[in-house]
């Protein structure tokens, strides 16, 4: 059984509202995908400040997302809820450090992110599976996120 999430509820709780990736993890079709396209204003923001200063907030982002996660998760009675996406902001944001500059990056970095996500080739699937709590949450996403990091960074140098 699907638990049904209310606008209500996500915009009257500051942990839920950062959850569900400040709403856009409401979205009833492929809230993962939504969540990550809310992402990349974000990251366009965020791509303007020092690496060291970028590679501090993913950090911080990916940390605090640990708790942020759980706690909404636990709120809701729900592991993982679907509409949780504040691990597909982190993901996202680790794809694109040290991308190259422009939107076709911007939509590669997004693809592949969304590829590794989705299909969550090993130990993505086993974190999945078997990391309780907000842990597991995030993990799985930061994991997809180096897997897409390394494929964009790859295709950086052989396309430079």
């Amino acid at each position: 059984m699907r638990t049904i999430v209310t606008a209500k509820t996500v915009f009257s709780s500051p942990v839920h509202f950062l959850a569900f990736g400040f709403g856009s993890g409401l979205s009833p079709f492929a809230p993962g995908t939504a969540g990550t396209l809310a992402a990349i204003p974000l990251y366009l923001l965020l791509v303007q400040l020092p690496l060291w200063a970028y590679l501090a907030v993913v950090l911080v982002m990916s940390s605090v997302g640990i708790w942020i996660c759980g706690e909404s998760s636990r709120r809701l009675g729900v592991h993982d809820h679907g509409g949780i996406v504040w691990d597909e902001f982190a993901g996202y944001l680790l794809t694109m450090i040290a991308a190259p500059a422009g939107w076709l990056w911007v939509v590669i970095g997004f693809c592949l992110f969304r590829l590794f996500d989705i299909w969550k080739p090993w130990p993505v699937k086993v974190v999945d599976r078997d990391v309780p709590g907000g842990l597991g949450i995030m993990l799985d996403d930061i994991l997809a996120g180096i897997y897409a990091w390394l494929c964009l960074q790859l295709l950086a140098y052989w396309l430079a």
